[in-house]
C-alpha cells in the first residue's frame, strides 16, 4: 500500500486537494440540509405538519446535521487536524514547481508516449502562479479561520465535539455570537477555493475565487422551477425541497431533470 511518505510532492498536493474537496463539501451538505429543512418547514404549512407527525425523529435529524457540520468544519480549519486548509495552502505555496508548465505538460500527457495534439497550444495559455497569488489565497483563508476561531470553534469544542458547557445560558451566549449568513459565506469560500486550486492544477487557470449561490431561499425558488445548480449544496437544497414537498403533498413528485 502506498504511504504518504512515498508520494511525490505533486501527488501529495493532489491527494490533499481531494481530501479538502470532500471535507468542504461535507460541511456544506450537512449545514445546507439543516437550513433547507428549516426553511421548507417555515415556508410551507404542509411540510411543517409533516415534520410534526414525527417531531422527535426530525429534531434528531436536525441535531445530527448541525453536529456533523460543526465537527467537519473543525477538521478543515483546526491546524492540528491531519488534513486541513493550512496544510494544503502551505503545500501549494512551498512547492511552486507543481504548477510549472513542465509539470502541467507531464500531468496531461500521463502515461502516453506522445503528448496530445492540443497540449502545445494549450501550454501557451497556462498560468504559472506567483507568490502573490498564494499570499492572496492565504489572506482570505486567514480571515475566515479567524472568524471560525473566534465564533465557531468554541461551539464545536464545547458543545458539539465535547460537552464542555451544560448551562443553557452559556450555550445560548455562544450561539448568539454566530451568524447564519456569515457561516454560509465561510462554506462558499471553501468550495470556491477548492475550485480555484483545482482549475490551477488541472487546467492551468489563474486561481480566481468565483462566486457561488449561498441563499437557501433563492435555491428553493430554483427548485420550484425544477432547476438545480451544479454545486453540492445547491443539489442538496433542491433534493430536500422536492422531497419534502412531495412527501407533504404540497408538491407533485417528479424525477429531477438530468
Amino acid at each position: 500500500m502506498t504511504t504518504h511518505s512515498t508520494l511525490s510532492v505533486e501527488e501529495q498536493f493532489e491527494r490533499e486537494l481531494e481530501v479538502f474537496r470532500t471535507e468542504a463539501e461535507t460541511v456544506a451538505q450537512f449545514f445546507y440540509a439543516f437550513l433547507a429543512i428549516h426553511a421548507s418547514a417555515g415556508a410551507k404549512k404542509p411540510v411543517f405538519r409533516l415534520l410534526n407527525t414525527a417531531p422527535l425523529f426530525w429534531n434528531t435529524i436536525l441535531g445530527g446535521l448541525q453536529t456533523a457540520a460543526f465537527v467537519a468544519l473543525g477538521r478543515v480549519f483546526d491546524q492540528g487536524s491531519t488534513h486541513n486548509l493550512g496544510k494544503l495552502l502551505r503545500l501549494a505555496s512551498d512547492n511552486p514547481q507543481v504548477f510549472s508548465k513542465a509539470a502541467f505538460a507531464r500531468r496531461r500527457q500521463g502515461l502516453s508516449k506522445t503528448p496530445p495534439d492540443w497540449l502545445e497550444n494549450h501550454l501557451k495559455h497556462v498560468y504559472v502562479p506567483k507568490p502573490a497569488d498564494f499570499r492572496r489565497l492565504r489572506g482570505y483563508a486567514s480571515k475566515h479561520r479567524k472568524i471560525y476561531i473566534e465564533k465557531y470553534r468554541p461551539l464545536r469544542h464545547q458543545i458539539f465535539a465535547h460537552r464542555g458547557l451544560s448551562e443553557a445560558t452559556d450555550v445560548s451566549a455562544l450561539f448568539e455570537r454566530t451568524n447564519i449568513r456569515e457561516m454560509q459565506r465561510m462554506l462558499i469560500f471553501l468550495m470556491s477555493l477548492y475550485n480555484a486550486l483545482w482549475q490551477l492544477f488541472m487546467n492551468g487557470h489563474r486561481p480566481v475565487l468565483r462566486p457561488h449561490r449561498f441563499s437557501v431561499n433563492r435555491m428553493r425558488d430554483r427548485a420550484a422551477r425544477n432547476a438545480q445548480g451544479g454545486s453540492v449544496h445547491e443539489r442538496l437544497v433542491y433534493e430536500a425541497e422536492r422531497f419534502l414537498g412531495a412527501a407533504s403533498g404540497g408538491l407533485p413528485s417528479r424525477r429531477p431533470t438530468p
